[in-house]
């Protein structure tokens, strides 16, 4: 696992190569069945200043691209969608007291919520950090 400095635009992000990404700017770490997700370094870049989570149900089942929890930030109001279908099985209490980490630490402590996957977890439409860098850059300029 390394994390590397990348600058789109006029942003400069961290990318952390043992993850899988999104177009939407989320990330995935597959823990066998399960699979933790966050928002990447470029998103909250992006939001500024996280001042509240609202966190997903445990139990609750989620679809592919459905809403999987919503951000605020003094700048705005951003979704985070599910990139796999699953049930939630665990989410960051934490966030409810320290929306913070989300900014702080988006790889780490700032996770979301963690989602059992029924099926085999389809990784096609996922990117690598090379493939989320590209695809960051381009919508940056």
């Amino acid at each position: 696992m390394a994390r590397y400095q990348v600058t789109a635009g006029k942003i400069t992000f961290t990318v952390d190569d043992s993850l899988l990404y999104t177009e939407s700017d989320e990330w995935l770490k597959v823990e066998g069945q399960r699979v933790r997700v966050g928002i990447t370094d470029y998103a909250q870049k992006q939001l500024k200043d996280v001042v509240g989570v609202e966190l997903p149900k445990v139990g609750q089942e989620i679809q592919e691209g459905m809403d999987l929890a919503v951000l605020e930030s003094v700048k705005a109001t951003a979704e985070v969608y599910s990139p796999v279908t699953g049930v939630v099985v665990e989410v960051n209490e934490r966030l409810s007291e320290e929306p913070e980490l989300v900014n702080r630490e988006p790889y780490d402590s700032g996770w979301i919520a963690v989602l059992e996957v029924k099926e085999q977890l389809d990784t096609s439409k996922l990117l690598d950090h090379a493939k989320y860098v590209e695809s960051v850059k381009k919508r940056a300029h």
